[in-house]
């Protein structure tokens, strides 16, 4: 399927190059040779996506390499249209690069496509002879009745050797000719025989009504019998036949003219691929064009913020900004209704509520509303498709997919147990990949294991989805210890948000006593048992040494994320390891309320509300809680009173999800918690310290994200060194209010990594910097205010990585630098107005590792001659700059 994601790409690609061609000045020569060589590329690449055919395996991969080009090169136009026009160097690499990619292009064209061209072309000879035997075949089984009954003949030319030249011809004329070709036949009656659909195929999709035929009443299913079964679904694999009639029931009750049809749902049970079916409507030619590309899909999960998704819709679909009280939107409004009074498609994903369902519904003249459920809504979705399980041929394929990473069984396996497994499955797509990818590689009496317990599940629960629950439940059973315990902590985040991958390991270090090493570990595991969402490049950049977790997150596929609660949710309240609110709510669940009084055993406790008062709380008791993870969408929050009843809490995780940073009360409580080690503070604003802070022994990280500071520095006199004496870890990303950081952070002598990064009005670091005698590892990236580093820095003897990347406004560098004895590693890309390196340079023995720019990386190759060890890494990667714009 690499010729259908290629079309895709090559398509967005040419959108993009002319914008570049319209917008830049630098760039603009090379986005036109790239244009004129993705232009003689498209009408080819498209071709060949549009005829169906399944290629060979080393042909899927010489396609496969193209569409990573066509990928990187789209990536590359999109980013020189974003570019700001006065940033000159980025204009020239971004150019360079577009250069680069041209002449591979150029070459893949003249080497591989004479071989596809010829290797297609004998597809299809052997192709349409066997098709033609079908059909012939078929003719002679044809009931004489039918042929009295025959509607006028087919004008076509006759001949003694029928289709002998045809397969020949095909894909060798234009196909605006192809239509045209006078096809050889027989004497054929035209009778209620489906002509039309026996000749499917035979002439390019794009034009089949210029072929004049003969059309009646077919007697049998020729259309079904010769219907591909492949449709490009989820990542390009194939889903089955039975999606794909899915997919055309749903367009005919989109397109409909009536308006009692304006309402269409889609229902089915976690995990069967009612999203992947949605975006594959979204993608369809005929939607897009009947909607004129006005398609607006959004994602609800169980706890949306209707107001601000409902002003962002009205205003997308209207062309109006929505001004006035509260952020309503006028009756006015709602009743002139949008600008274009052509019809538009409001596709809403993963609907939990009914309420939610109203309040989101505009009823105005054109607008259809796609629903996404797992549930159905009678009263307002007239029509809803609900989704049909794979059938066994496309569930046996999905599973070997992720089981054997083949297409079929291989033949070393016992058969007829794999197929018992996937029988076992039920045909839910994400049970079969999930359940196939957690036997891959296993022995067969761990796949006979599995089966058995498979089988046993279906009798625990009536519903169909608790029984689904109950299957998935065996796939974890495969995981080591603390791999599954690492797995069921992943329910304790939201459904829906992303899971900041630094919070993540953090946890599980606190809780599990693992290394950092050990911690990542278990999420590349995770990943490639496709429990979790992990990027592959997200992956290996932070799996390296000296890698910050920050930029990177992890999702969970809803259903998973049911599957770790089902689990947690075995034992009674009380005795439960993980104490979880599944959904945001207004206050603490009534369960909870009444087991108040009793001792709670839950090591994890995981709380999802709105704005809360003091008169919300009620006591509880949590003596064995070591993380408490809090998830708040408010102004205001007043934190929980039980925190003082925390003795052995290590890990406080508090995360706002609101539209604006929350103002913290109680803050008394943080007094008692004597064994806190790790703080991670997210869209919060952080008030002043106060002088009486009782000192947090025992706190290593603070990691502030997204947080407002002002307050919190301005006029403090605290003395950080007293009450952080441990600190060892401080992370602060996107606070963009910080503009210079206290200088009694230069006190805390156990600090041994400071990460700072996208804090755009950060312009310098104290001058006492060179006091943090323990510092190892320093991070001040994507700051551009900072035009110097102090030039105590070089003080650091025990610093062994250095990240100033992407402070393009970064002019020098500290004349000593060469005094970094223990310097191992320097991230310097993106800094564009640096123009040369500190003669000390070379004084750098332990220097292994240099990421830079093409331009400074000629200074770094000349001190290659005094540091043997030291490798030059001229950055490839061009890292996304839109902060720049914002």
């Amino acid at each position: 399927m690499e010729t259908f994601f290629s079309g895709e790409i090559a398509t967005e690609l040419m959108k993009e190059l002319i914008k570049v061609v319209r917008l830049t000045y630098l760039c603009r020569p090379a986005a036109e040779q790239l244009k004129r060589s993705v232009d003689s590329l498209l009408p080819i690449v498209q071709e060949i996506r549009l005829s169906g055919v399944e290629l060979p395996q080393h042909r899927q991969s010489q396609l496969s390499e193209l569409a990573d080009h066509l990928r990187q090169a789209l990536d590359l136009a999109r980013k020189a249209a974003a570019s700001p026009r006065w940033n000159v160097y980025r204009s020239i690499q971004l150019a360079r690069r577009m250069e680069q990619h041209d002449r591979w292009i150029t070459r893949w064209i003249e080497r591989q496509m004479p071989a596809h061209v010829l290797a297609d072309v004998h597809h299809l000879r052997v192709d349409y002879a066997a098709r033609f035997d079908r059909i012939e075949r078929t003719l002679g089984v044809t009931d004489a009745s039918a042929v009295a009954a025959c509607a006028p003949k087919v004008p076509v030319a006759m001949g003694s050797a029928p289709f002998a030249g045809f397969p020949m011809m095909e894909g060798l004329v234009a196909p605006a000719a192809a239509a045209k070709i006078p096809v050889a036949m027989g004497s054929v009656p035209s009778s209620g025989f489906p002509v039309a659909e026996m000749m499917e195929g035979l002439v390019p999709p794009a034009i089949p009504t210029m072929v004049p035929m003969a059309v009646g009443k077919a007697p049998f299913p020729m259309a079904d019998m010769m219907e591909g079964l492949v449709l490009a679904g989820e990542g390009g694999k194939p889903v089955g036949v039975g999606i794909k009639v899915g997919k055309e029931r749903v367009k005919e009750m989109l397109m409909a003219s009536s308006d009692r049809m304006a309402v269409v749902g889609i229902s089915g049970i976690g995990g069967s691929g009612k999203t992947t079916l949605a975006k594959e409507i979204c993608r369809d030619p005929q939607i897009r064009s009947y909607f004129k590309d006005r398609i607006y899909f959004e994602t609800l999960s169980q706890s949306p913020n209707l107001e601000t998704l409902k002003l962002k819709l009205w205003e997308q679909i209207s062309g109006n900004m929505v001004l006035g009280a509260y952020n309503q939107i006028p009756q006015w409004q709602m009743e002139l209704g949008p600008r274009d009074k052509g019809p538009f498609l409001v596709v809403l994903d993963d609907v939990w509520s009914l309420s939610e369902l109203e309040e989101l519904i505009f009823r105005v003249p054109g607008c259809k509303v796609l629903v996404v459920s797992r549930f159905k809504f009678p009263s307002v979705v007239k029509n809803t498709y609900e989704m049909e399980l794979l059938g066994e041929e496309d569930a046996l394929f999905l599973f070997c997919r992720a089981a054997f990473e083949q297409q079929s069984i291989p033949f070393t396996v016992d058969k007829k147990l794999v197929k018992q497994v996937v029988e076992e499955c039920k045909g839910l797509p994400l049970a079969l990949k999930v359940i196939g990818a957690s036997l891959r590689d296993q022995p067969p009496k761990f796949w006979l294991r599995a089966k058995n317990r498979l089988a046993r599940g279906e009798a625990i629960c009536e519903s169909h989805e608790n029984k689904l629950l109950e299957r998935m439940a065996s796939t974890i059973e495969f995981l080591s210890g603390k791999v599954r315990e690492c797995f069921l902590d992943l329910g304790s985040f939201p459904e829906d948000k992303k899971i900041p991958l630094d919070a993540l390991i953090n946890i599980w270090m606190e809780l599990h006593d693992l290394d950092e090493e050990d911690a990542f570990a278990i999420l590349v595991e995770l990943s490639n048992k496709n429990l979790l969402t992990l990027f592959k490049d997200a992956q290996n950049r932070a799996g390296d040494i000296y890698s910050s977790y920050m930029e990177f997150s992890v999702t969970q596929h809803d259903v998973l994320r049911d599957l770790a609660l089902h689990v947690n949710n075995q034992k009674p309240l009380n005795t439960r390891r993980r104490l979880i609110m599944p959904r945001r709510e207004n206050e603490l669940p009534k369960e909870w309320e009444r087991n108040k009084d009793e001792q709670l055993e839950a090591q994890i406790v995981s709380i999802n509300t709105g704005e809360m008062k003091e008169s919300d709380w009620f006591q509880m008791h949590f003596p064995k809680a070591e993380v408490l993870i809090l998830n708040v969408s408010a102004d205001m929050y007043f934190l929980p009173p039980f925190l003082s009843s925390m003795p052995k809490l290590k890990t406080l995780v508090l995360i706002n999800y609101g539209t604006s940073c929350t103002q913290l009360q109680n803050l008394s409580v943080f007094t008692s918690l004597n064994n806190l080690r790790s703080l991670w503070l997210e869209k919060i604003a952080v008030p002043p310290l106060p002088t009486t802070t009782v000192p947090l022994q025992n706190l290593r990280k603070v990691s502030l994200v997204l947080c407002e500071l002002r307050n919190s520095a301005r006029g403090s006199k605290v003395d950080l060194s007293l009450t952080l004496p441990r600190l060892s870890h401080l992370t602060i990303d996107h606070c963009i209010d910080l503009t210079k950081l206290p200088s009694s952070i230069c006190d805390i002598n156990s600090l041994e990594c400071i990460s700072i990064s996208n804090c755009h009005d950060l312009w310098e670091l104290p001058c006492e910097f060179g006091k943090l005698s323990s510092l190892k590892i320093l991070r001040v990236n994507a700051c551009p205010a900072m035009k110097r580093l102090p030039q105590s820095i070089c003080q650091l003897k025990g610093l062994k990585y250095l990240d100033i990347s992407q402070s393009f406004n970064l002019r020098e560098l500290p004349e000593e630098l060469g005094h970094l004895i223990s310097l191992e590693k320097i991230d310097m890309r993106e800094c564009s107005q640096l123009r040369t390196i500190p003669r000390s340079s070379s004084s750098l023995k332990s220097l292994g590792h240099v990421i830079c720019d093409e331009d400074i990386a000629f200074f770094w190759k000349e001190a290659e001659r005094d540091i043997p060890d030291l490798r030059v890494q001229v950055a490839e990667e061009c890292f996304n700059l839109d902060w720049l714009v914002e």
